[in-house]
């Protein structure tokens, strides 16, 4: 974008706020004066009528979220923001003034047990919307974010819900106000004067910042200009085919400063990346599931990392892996072959193409495994491999399988259910979760490979890994499919010491224990990767500090955390459609554009 063309409140740059997918593109000078109408935004907003304190919304994975608008011109970007937290439904109030009123509304949110209303000026003016308020209010949990003047607060005098009151009316400051509602931002004033006898001088409730704020690269020191060559080298990697597209987001300081889409699902170019896509996100499982997992174990005293497999799963007592501690699988250092046979060893009749109680696993379209097919064949081959490399470093898949077993034993739950139940749905991770067609259209989830081979099919949903496919979907090393945001959501909370939304979820001790440096031999922690100390690999990137930990994926996929920087960077692509290439690794895609993101920080203002 030119500066000729950028104005604070110019449509195309109002787009790229709501959507944070070109933030990172404004000059300087207009992120400068979208942080001062910000700041402007926080030194108008007042909270009222906290005292239970609904606000920030909680327990995001219990609640059912309508937001209704009447006129307010900023409505499309208040709901996107919503959506950034947990999803919300829009209600436009307007089509709700004729044939049908608003009872007709009320009973159209039935369904919704949190109500968030969005009222102006000229919304005051219609008796109906306060009644429509004090009958909701009555059964349903409501929040108000009200832009307007004083006279339009004093008209909610006898309104007993959370009020966020800003008479600042402009798109920062409603998406300012939408982030205040799940603690993006906190609210940290109070009223300077008094309105009306319920609304008078010092009166306000303050919050805290709980959840990611999602906001403009001059907000966190960074000047958005430096940050123009992710564009180029994201570019790059599409034009040389390492990949068809890619989704890029980076969070400095707890602020998403940095979030665009790129390039198409397929190189037919008919469906572009969007930054609510859905990849498949590969070995980043390893940690994203299997060891956040695990964490909250230890954290419980469920699981000992220094106990033996045979601890917890009695049928490895008899067979050679009965005496490797979890730690060591943890770190790839248990000795374990990096794979089994997959594919290539189905034989005939293990397969169907059709499904029925003989062939109840789907690997794909018309590709159903028969039944206790990984009890009967996948895991006796696990059990009876052979340990060769005992002590050593060596990457290893069955590891995390392994690591699975022992934790859906410990918990008797499913790992896909467990991680939904214990992190992604309370955290308002939206679309993370194993077997995404379950829940979303193809249409929505970016495909990987299209196996002519053994799957005979484009893989769009189903998972790339073929160990994890004949597992049905669900495997402690792959099968974790999520959108960039909730991949950032996710890596915050570690980054925060285990902590999101006002939720402990995992210790800080613990992740600090898990992402630390574990053995003399290997550069990683437990289950996570960390920063190559051979500084001739430029391991994550040339530029990250020794404290950085994460994970890559075989997609083309990674996620770094940063402490040093305060720093979570997500790539995420399909670089294995149509088949494998390496040219996304050989041009150096990810780090490079990791580096960009270093030397932004580095430079600041």
């Amino acid at each position: 974008m030119r500066k000729n063309k950028c104005r604070l409140y110019t449509p195309i740059l109002l787009v790229f706020i709501l959507l944070n997918s070109a933030c990172a593109q404004n000059p300087s000078a207009s992120g400068l004066s979208y942080v001062k109408e910000e700041k402007l935004a926080e030194q108008s907003t007042i909270l009222f009528n906290n005292a239970n304190y609904l606000i920030p919304l909680q327990n995001l994975d219990e609640l059912k979220v309508a937001s209704i608008h009447f006129t307010s011109p900023y409505a499309a970007g208040f709901d996107s923001l919503l959506n950034k937290y947990t999803k919300v439904a829009s209600f436009n109030g307007s089509n709700y003034t004729g044939i049908k009123t608003l009872d007709d509304l009320s009973t159209d949110l039935k369904w919704y047990n949190t109500l968030i209303v969005q009222l102006t000026d000229a919304d005051m003016e219609n008796p109906q919307i306060i009644n429509f308020i004090n009958s909701n209010q009555k059964i349903k949990n409501v929040v108000i974010a009200l832009s307007g003047n004083s006279n339009s607060l004093a008209k909610l005098t006898y309104v007993t819900v959370p009020i966020i009151w800003t008479e600042r009316v402009s798109p920062v400051a409603a998406l300012w106000s939408a982030q205040t509602i799940f603690g993006g931002v906190a609210i940290t004033q109070k009223l300077n004067r008094n309105i009306s006898y319920a609304y008078k001088t010092n009166m306000g409730f303050i919050t805290s910042k709980i959840r990611l704020q999602y906001t403009v690269p001059e907000d966190a020191g960074v000047n958005a200009t430096n940050l123009l060559d992710i564009d180029n080298i994201a570019s790059e990697a599409i034009l040389e085919r390492a990949t068809p597209g890619c989704v890029v987001l980076v969070v400095k300081d707890g602020k998403v400063i940095f979030n665009k889409a790129y390039g198409y699902h397929t190189y037919d170019k008919t469906i572009p990346d969007k930054l609510t896509d859905i990849f498949d996100l590969a070995s980043m499982t390893k940690i994203s599931a299997t060891t956040m997992e695990t964490m909250q174990l230890v954290d419980q005293g469920r699981l000992n990392v220094d106990s033996t497999v045979g601890t917890y799963l009695p049928i490895t007592r008899k067979t050679n892996k009965s005496g490797l501690l979890v730690r060591e699988l943890l770190e790839h250092q248990a000795g374990l072959i990096p794979d089994i046979p997959t594919l290539e060893a189905i034989k005939p009749l293990d397969k169907s193409v059709d499904s029925s109680a003989a062939y109840p696993t789907k690997v794909n379209e018309h590709y159903y495994l028969r039944k206790d097919y990984f009890k009967d064949v996948m895991w006796p081959e696990m059990l009876n491999s052979t340990l060769k490399t005992r002590g050593q470093y060596v990457y290893s898949d069955l590891s995390m399988c392994y690591v699975q077993q022992i934790i859906e034993t410990v918990t008797s739950t499913p790992e896909n259910i467990y991680t939904q139940q214990q992190f992604y749905n309370p955290l308002g991770m939206q679309t993370a979760g194993f077997l995404p067609l379950y829940r979303f259209s193809p249409a929505q989830i970016v495909p990987t490979e299209d196996d002519q081979v053994y799957r005979h099919a484009v893989l769009d949903g189903y998972v790339h890994d073929p160990t994890a496919a004949l597992m049905g979907g669900v495997a402690g090393h792959a099968g974790l499919f999520a959108s960039a945001n909730d991949v950032a959501i996710l890596y915050q909370m570690v980054l925060n010491g285990g902590s999101y939304g006002g939720v402990q979820y995992i210790k800080p001790e613990t992740i600090t224990q898990f992402t630390a440096k574990q053995s003399p031999i290997s550069r990683r922690g437990l289950g996570f990767d960390r920063w190559d100390p051979d500084l001739d690999h430029h391991y994550p990137s040339k530029l990250a500090s020794n404290q950085a930990y994460g994970h890559t994926g075989f997609t083309g996929t990674c996620v770094w955390v940063d402490p040093k920087y305060n720093l979570v960077y997500i790539f995420l692509s399909n670089r294995v459609y149509p088949n494998l290439s390496s040219k996304l690794s050989s041009l150096n895609i990810r780090p490079r554009i990791q580096d960009v993101v270093y030397e932004a920080i580095q430079k600041g203002m």
